[in-house]
């Protein structure tokens, strides 16, 4: 089984199908473009790309989660999006020093809840980079 990664809710704003997508010139390749979410031009950055894995095609369980930090929002493409799940904050570990090939920079934690592990994401570091083109 692939790893499975997670997100604090509080900055979810929602999970849509792979939309269409504006590439943006002299951009990182991972930030993918921008798509028009509901009026609201959204950058939308691949996580496979952006933590260094495999490269896959999108399919039908691909999903856009789109989150919101601050005061920018932002579309996370990911290979597929389960559900909610409540992780007591004693299942909740500091991140290990080795946590497969994602940099240990972008992990907060993990947790484990029966048999399933969960790296959680620290999400101002992954999109530090979108934040920052933003603002300049």
């Amino acid at each position: 089984m692939d790893k499975e990664y997670a997100i604090e809710i509080d900055v979810v704003q929602g999970i849509e199908r792979v939309m269409s997508i504006t590439r943006v010139p002299k951009t990182p390749s991972y930030v993918k473009g921008v798509i028009n979410l509901r009026g609201v031009v959204t950058p939308t950055i691949d996580l496979r790309e952006r933590f260094l894995l495999e490269p896959k095609e999108m399919d039908d369980r691909t999903r856009i989660i789109i989150v919101s930090l601050e005061d920018y929002d932002v579309g996370l493409i990911v290979d597929g999006a389960n559900d909610v799940i409540d992780l007591p904050l004693s299942a909740i570990e500091p991140q290990p020093q080795v946590v497969g090939s994602v940099a240990s920079e972008f992990i907060s934690g993990v947790a484990k809840v029966e048999e399933r592990l969960f790296v959680l994401l620290e999400l101002t570091k992954v999109l530090e980079p979108i934040k920052r083109a933003e603002v300049t």
